[in-house]
């Protein structure tokens, strides 16, 4: 293990978060772009939409390992 890691056991899932983030903006962008096109590669672009799907489910899940659990 680094030393960042043993100083803070959660630093491995903030960067993962951050990467999923950086890349599911990316590919905001890209899919704005191909809408801004005049005909757009709809096969493309619904390729990028479901990769942001499942961007969007890491996120989740990475903010969850995140969240303390609290019982009500």
């Amino acid at each position: 293990m680094d030393g960042e890691s043993a100083e803070d056991p959660l630093a491995e899932i903030r960067a993962a978060l951050a990467a999923a983030r950086e890349r599911h903006a990316a590919l905001d962008t890209e899919v704005a772009s191909l809408h801004a096109q005049a005909r757009p590669d709809q096969i493309r672009l619904a390729r990028l939409k479901k990769q942001k799907l499942v961007l969007k489910d890491q996120i989740a899940r990475l903010e969850n390992m995140l969240t303390p659990d609290l019982i009500a």
